[in-house]
């Protein structure tokens, strides 16, 4: 089965992973449940806003520098979606680190 990937930013990506991050707030809800890529996104937010998002997630054993990015860091299941939040739960770190064969998107893509 194709598992369709979501494009998020770090440090938020490894929040995901970490299990602290369990809500991602989009504009527009989806319909998609279930086993979903987890797209760490070349995307950068400033050097402050990383750093108050590695504090909020307690992320103190790696740098934002250091964080993956361009890559499926694992997968999360989507189960439930309340207007534009959008619950996930039991994530999966990648056991290796996989560049997508395909263009990433914003928010959705088929990766492979």
């Amino acid at each position: 089965m194709k598992l369709r990937a979501l494009s998020i930013r770090q440090p938020q990506a490894e929040a995901i992973m970490r299990g602290v991050k369990t809500t991602e707030y989009r504009k527009r809800p989806t319909n998609i449940r279930g086993r979903v890529y987890v797209y760490a996104s070349l995307g950068r937010y400033s050097t402050a806003e990383e750093a108050e998002l590695m504090a909020k997630y307690g992320i103190e054993d790696v740098s934002c520098d250091d964080l993956p990015r361009g890559v499926i860091v694992g997968t999360v299941d989507l189960c439930d979606c309340d207007g534009g939040e959008w619950h996930l739960r039991d994530p999966e770190r990648a056991k290796r680190l996989r560049k997508p064969k395909n263009k990433p998107q914003p928010v959705w893509f088929n990766p492979f």
